[in-house]
């Protein structure tokens, strides 16, 4: 007896699809059986799918066909109506007839398939490594924005944009030396004469860091003036593409693009990922405008403060799409802040218990990203709070233990006088 088994190959196909597993089989002998394996593991573990057992005439799961087209030519199907990222692999169709010579010897062959699902990304998202980060015009700036593309199956390809125009980038197969590690420097939030600010340029490209200088910078108006080192040249860009696997199958790809940032040619610039994958039909894209803060918008709660109030000063928004995210300063004009400290990180400044002496005080918000800054002032007017009688409030908006002592001395006279 002779028994021949084959497999129609399959392309590549996409989750979501019905896909048919077609084994081909000739034979002179008398069918004995047919069972579909999925092999998992590396081959180490074969599940059993579908069975037909001639013997009892059993059909078992999802064959959909079997019949005989021709004399000694036969055709077992499997159906998997919707296929799915576990399914891809290989699969392999075991056949068993009987010798002719005798019933007791039974003839197997088999015949094997990969099957290939391709899976395409789920999202795509743009954003700034590093943020929030400052804003210096003294000293350049490495700048790196990470697309992030998930659900995918095989890797995508992944490209950058600048305005429409694809760019061109330096391969990199590691992270440059700094790149996209804003370097610790106080931050500059005030003009400086060209006398306080280097000459010396750093070369093009990734910019090289440098120690940070402290200075004592006088109380002036910011200034949106450039210094030297920025260039008017097409920037040098640094590509970085890498990929990790995920457990359900698919994989994570990133994708760095890092240049030295140019505050005026780079604000309001618009740019974007662009996917490319064989189970989509058109790429994807995810796009964001470089844009320096303007206008913000700063609330005061309660509107009307009074001493011994909790009073919250907050960033609420800007007049424009800020991207990336800002890094918020607080100071107070001419003075510390209520704690005793110079500044105050964050979106939101708290006074607790302010005391009367704030009243007038005039507090400064600083909102900077790599593109630039912006200043933003509020003053704090405090009214007398009747439940406080004028002047028996320390600086942390409280009674002073003294007067505490002498008013409850009072009261105690004052009822022991009203029992006698």
């Amino acid at each position: 007896a002779y028994l021949t088994v084959s497999i129609e190959p399959l392309p590549p196909v996409v989750v979501g699809d019905a896909v048919t597993l077609k084994c081909n089989f000739k034979t002179d002998g008398k069918m004995r059986e047919i069972v579909w394996y999925k092999v998992t593991d590396g081959g180490t573990i074969k599940q059993k799918i579908f069975t037909f057992d001639a013997m009892f005439n059993t059909n078992f799961s999802h064959m959909e066909n079997y019949r005989k087209r021709e004399d000694l030519v036969y055709q077992s199907t499997v159906r998997l109506p919707e296929v799915r990222i576990s399914d891809n692999g290989p699969y392999e169709c075991h056949v068993g007839i009987y010798d002719r010579a005798t019933r007791e010897k039974v003839v197997l062959a088999s015949g094997s398939v990969f099957l290939n699902v391709m899976a395409p990304p789920t999202s795509i998202s743009v954003l700034a490594a590093d943020t929030p980060a400052p804003f210096s015009r003294y000293q350049a700036q490495n700048f790196t924005l990470v697309c992030v593309v998930s659900g995918g199956k095989p890797a995508p390809l992944v490209y950058f944009k600048r305005d429409g125009e694809p760019i061109e980038a330096t391969p990199l197969p590691e992270p440059p030396a700094g790149a996209g590690n804003w370097a610790p420097r106080n931050l500059l939030h005030r003009d400086l004469d060209d006398t306080k600010v280097p000459k010396s340029e750093p070369p093009r490209g990734l910019a090289a860091e440098r120690d940070p200088v402290t200075e004592i910078i006088p109380e002036t108006v910011v200034s949106r003036e450039f210094p030297r080192w920025v260039h008017v040249a097409e920037p040098i860009y640094y590509f970085r593409h890498t990929h990790a696997p995920v457990s359900d199958g698919t994989v994570e790809a990133r994708a760095t693009l890092t240049w030295t940032l140019n505050p005026q040619i780079d604000n309001e610039a618009l740019f974007s990922c662009e996917v490319k994958h064989p189970a989509l039909s058109m790429p994807m894209q995810s796009e964001v405008m470089l844009v320096a803060p303007k206008g913000p918008k700063i609330t005061m709660t309660p509107t009307r403060a009074r001493v011994g109030d909790t009073v919250r000063i907050l960033v609420q928004g800007f007049q424009n799409e800020v991207f990336p995210e800002p890094l918020f300063t607080w100071t107070r004009v001419g003075s510390r802040l209520l704690d005793g400290s110079a500044e105050h990180d964050g979106k939101e400044l708290v006074l607790e218990r302010v005391p009367a002496e704030l009243n007038g005080s005039m507090y400064r918000c600083t909102a900077q990203n790599p593109l630039g800054s912006t200043d933003t002032h509020t003053r704090l007017i405090v009214f007398e709070n009747p439940n406080i009688p004028r002047g028996t409030e320390d600086s942390n908006g409280s009674l002073s233990s003294h007067l505490s002592f002498r008013l409850v001395l009072a009261l105690t006279l004052t009822v022991i006088l009203e029992l006698t």
